[in-house]
């Protein structure tokens, strides 16, 4: 079952201009999450999906393979499907973001390793457990409900689900977990992948910011894979600067 990895690349950000060109120890951002990807096991592949030429220049200039995607393509998963709907041959496509240059290649097996193991499921995705409540708090920290058979149930940025009886460390240190951080590595079908894209926006995901609540108002399946860590993105100046750090620059 082919396992094609596809990075969207975008050039423009609005928090960290062009953050994805920004270099460490001669290395863009771009080629450490290239790179990273390539470590992956079980797929037979890696594209980078970009919006600009300058982004298809710098993959090139690491030897790494990238695609033009249309710059009307409203998120990474619409430039995902565009190349899915042009690749029939390629079973499952894996999602990984442009900002992460420390992924765990090991996450990425897991996420389409998970999408293999269920038939049943239309995508796959990660989550690790929230043991803080300011985590759970935090709507930055975007949580998934997770149902019988792995299959998420709901996903929100609020505190779901409710303590009715208050939030307490027990609560929070409960095994298996009862809050669940969701994070955004995903597995699609081809087919499903293209059917997503072609979509309009479902209500609740219009109000949350989530689109991955399209598939769940579409009672399509989504099933979640536990993760201990996940690393980092590169969405502000001082993540930037953090990541410099542990590479060794101030």
């Amino acid at each position: 079952m082919p396992v094609q990895i596809v990075i969207p690349a975008r050039l423009a950000s609005t928090r960290l201009p062009e953050k994805l060109l920004l270099s460490v120890g001669g290395k863009s951002i771009l080629q450490y999450t290239y790179e990273a990807a390539r470590r992956s096991r079980i797929a037979v592949g890696v594209i980078a999906a970009v919006d600009d030429p300058r982004l298809a220049h710098e993959v090139a200039s690491f030897g790494g393979q990238a695609r033009l995607t249309s710059p009307d393509c409203q998120s990474g998963t619409d430039r995902i499907a565009e190349l899915a709907a042009e690749m029939p041959e390629v079973d499952i496509f894996v999602n990984v973001q442009g900002d992460e240059p420390e992924i765990d290649p090991a996450a990425i097996d897991l996420v389409a390793q998970t999408l293999i193991d269920h038939p049943e499921a239309d995508m796959a995705t990660v989550a690790r457990p929230i043991r803080d409540a300011d985590d759970l708090n935090n709507p930055n920290c975007v949580k998934v409900v997770i149902g019988g058979n792995h299959r998420a149930i709901y996903f929100s940025r609020a505190a779901v689900p409710f303590p009715r009886e208050g939030l307490t460390p027990a609560v929070l240190q409960r095994e298996p977990p009862v809050y669940w951080h969701h994070i955004g590595l995903y597995a699609y079908r081809r087919d499903f992948l293209v059917w997503f894209a072609a979509q309009p926006p479902a209500p609740l995901e219009e109000v949350e910011k989530l689109e991955q609540l399209r598939a769940i108002d579409a009672d399509r399946t989504i099933v979640v894979a536990r993760v201990e860590s996940a690393a980092t993105g590169i969405d502000t100046l001082q993540d930037f600067q953090a990541f410099a750090e542990r590479h060794g620059e101030t």
